[in-house]
């Protein structure tokens, strides 16, 4: 790995937060995991937005553009 890579790859796992947002991302525990603790409590208030959120989230998440709390991305 080279010292670009590192720096724009965060620590969380990108299949980690693919399968919380899946089998409970209305919840907004992938939101959690990443540290967006904010966006989270919104998540976990309006059922992930009545599921519209939970479902961008999910294809946001497999495409690779879902980002941590820092603006990395996940690391693969």
């Amino acid at each position: 790995m080279t010292a670009t890579q590192t720096a724009a790859t965060g620590t969380k796992s990108w299949i980690a937060a693919l399968l919380l947002c899946f089998f409970v991302g209305v919840l907004g525990v992938h939101r959690f995991y990443v540290g967006k603790v904010g966006t989270g409590i919104l998540m976990l208030i309006t059922f992930g937005g009545f599921g519209i959120w939970t479902l961008i989230d999910f294809i946001m998440i497999a495409v690779g553009s879902f980002k941590d709390k820092q603006g990395l991305a996940l690391a693969r």
